[in-house]
């Protein structure tokens, strides 16, 4: 199958590169913005890999990533890149940061899956996987009311993804994994990973490896998989 994965580089997106990419009969596309040299070992690493520079923050660079279906017949696409990611009450939150962040983190993932469906309906054929996160959507953190705007936005999406497009044999499935250490959250409070780690079923978090492991499922499923939010939290909270 062939596959492009954004943000494929470092943190999670790196490990779904890895995972999809030891399937020998996948080909895999992965974009990256600062990780030049991590993108250059995965493709030393896989020759079934292609490193795409792509800056989401800038409109031309998205546009130009957006050839790449038609050109190299991308059959599945994994929306994973997030830039940035901000602590601040809501009341305290300027509304341009708002605008901001839906202009860099939304928009991005809104042209390259349009792209992606008008490709995936001329064949027939399609799957689509964005990456959410479980914690921040059913149980907002204090201080961060834009990221969980944003990923609830994006799991609005996906639903309309799944029912506008299963009629062209397309699947559009969420993936919400629990409190995992990324580059993302590399900066949280150990006093609060220790917190979470307690207060988990299995008294561990998740691991990134864990998360790439079902995306690879979900990429590989039955397309009567479609319009799901797969919640990777070990039930602590069933949604």
């Amino acid at each position: 199958m062939n596959i492009l994965i954004t943000g494929g580089a470092s943190g999670l997106g790196e490990l779904i590169t890895l995972k999809l990419a030891s399937d020998s009969s996948n080909k895999v596309f992965f974009t990256y913005f600062k990780s030049l040299e991590k993108a250059t070992e995965i493709e030393a690493k896989f020759s079934n890999t292609r490193a795409i520079a792509c800056d989401f923050e800038d409109e031309q660079s998205v546009t130009k990533l957006l050839s790449i279906f038609e050109k190299e017949n991308i059959q599945a696409l994994v929306n994973n890149a997030f830039t940035g990611l901000s602590a601040n009450y809501f009341h305290k939150t300027d509304a341009n940061y708002f605008l901001n962040s839906f202009s860099k983190n939304i928009l991005p993932v809104i042209k390259v899956t349009q792209q992606a469906i008008l490709h995936f309906r001329k064949q027939k054929f399609g799957k689509i996987v964005t990456i959410l996160s479980s914690y921040i959507i059913n149980k907002p953190p204090l201080g961060m009311s834009e990221y969980v705007a944003s990923k609830n936005y994006l799991l609005s999406l996906s639903k309309s993804w799944a029912t506008e497009n299963a009629k062209f044999n397309i699947s559009a499935n969420c993936i919400s994994p629990s409190m995992m250490l990324t580059n993302l959250t590399s900066d949280t409070d150990e006093r609060i990973v220790e917190e979470m780690q307690n207060a988990h079923p299995l008294k561990k978090l998740i691991t990134p490896v864990e998360v790439a492991e079902s995306i690879n499922y979900l990429i590989n499923a039955s397309q009567q998989i479609n319009g799901t939010n797969m919640i990777m939290n070990a039930a602590a909270d069933i949604v």
